[in-house]
């Protein structure tokens, strides 16, 4: 009898000393730090703008064409229904979420680059803007998160300034995407929308457009900065009609996001992507960036690249119904000399060499 209570004795003080060695190998794993949490935060938000860009409106398209064979098909009518009440709201300011621009994501968007505003000039809240945005890039992540998103600080460095971003009109036909769109402050890069809001909407709105548009998109890459812009004049038209001044901006970092194959002028890729671009707004690019996994994976993700948006100094532009052709240039150079200043005073500040040119086509 003693042996067998010795033994279970034994046993238990072994198993005792199991459980112990189990929880000390238990917490001797290591945690995830908070870097790592943030790290993934950031990575995540990235994730959810790049496929909501990328696939919510073709995704919403298809799923309430699915739904009309379905019994739900009252959804899709009464959607349907609503689209073609709500059709002009884009072109008339459109539907603002304040919530929306000051979502916590954001943040965690922003710091993943790092995106940051730098302001060189005050702004008037007595007067209308147009900021032309540079360069393109692939997605306009630079234009995206000081313009749309709250989360560097436009509000506060521009007080009484209210932002809008122009973009592609077509992506405002597509269902439930035109209302993310809206929501964001951004609006139909059309001369309804862009008037509207320079000429009915009161003051101390400014208008963002990336004045380069698709076309320079095919021109991005690290180390080149070129763009579209010597007869991109109607932007300078627009302004003198309704008296907004321009004002230049340059996202510094915007190119070296993704890595991109570039066809050269006169080839057959480089044609296609031009009547791509043509036909239907945007132009088809070949490009990649890191995955999902590892920074050394390739796929759709930016890279972790910093951008800096510096805002110049406003050109003053006079009000005048119908400019001659000599207005438009007079103006247009002024804007041009403003963004070559522009650039040539901060480019060494923010990663890029002394002998580095902007070139302009």
């Amino acid at each position: 009898m003693k042996t067998i209570i010795a033994a279970c004795s034994q046993n238990l003080s072994g198993s005792r000393a199991s459980i112990q060695k189990a929880l000390r190998t238990l917490l001797a794993v290591p945690w995830p730090s908070q870097w790592d949490i943030c790290s993934w935060l950031q990575l995540l938000s990235v994730l959810q703008w790049v496929l909501s860009f990328l696939l919510m409106g073709t995704v919403s398209l298809l799923v309430l064409i699915y739904l009309l064979f379905t019994s739900f098909w009252p959804i899709s009518a009464l959607y349907l229904a609503w689209i073609i009440f709500d059709w002009d709201t884009p072109e008339k300011g459109g539907r603002r979420l304040p919530c929306l621009r000051r979502w916590s994501v954001w943040k965690h968007f922003r710091d993943y680059f790092p995106v940051k505003l730098m302001k060189t000039h005050d702004l008037s809240p007595s007067h209308n803007y147009i900021i032309g945005s540079h360069p393109h890039g692939i997605l306009c992540v630079g234009a995206f998160c000081n313009f749309i998103t709250g989360s560097t600080g436009f509000s506060e460095m521009f007080p009484g300034i209210q932002p809008f971003l122009a973009t592609l009109a077509g992506n405002f036909r597509l269902p439930i995407f035109r209302e993310y769109l809206m929501s964001g402050g951004l609006c139909p890069v059309t001369r309804r929308a862009i008037g509207y809001l320079l000429s009915q909407n009161g003051t101390g709105n400014a208008v963002a457009i990336v004045i380069g548009g698709a076309a320079e998109s095919l021109s991005c890459r690290p180390g080149v900065t070129t763009l579209i812009l010597k007869n991109r004049k109607g932007f300078v038209r627009m302004a003198l009609r309704h008296g907004a001044h321009l004002v230049p901006s340059f996202s510094f970092g915007e190119n070296d996001l993704f890595r991109q194959v570039v066809f050269e002028e006169g080839s057959w890729m480089r044609s296609v992507q031009q009547r791509f671009q043509k036909m239907i707004g945007f132009a088809p690019c070949v490009f990649y960036g890191r995955g999902l996994t590892s920074v050394q994976s390739r796929g759709f993700l930016p890279y972790a690249r910093p951008i800096t948006t510096v805002v110049g100094k406003p050109v003053t532009v006079p009000k005048v119904e119908n400019p001659s052709r000599e207005m438009v240039d007079k103006y247009h150079e002024l804007y041009v000399r403003s963004l070559l200043k522009l650039f040539n005073e901060n480019k060494t500040k923010y990663g890029m060499l002394e002998t580095d040119e902007l070139h302009i086509l």
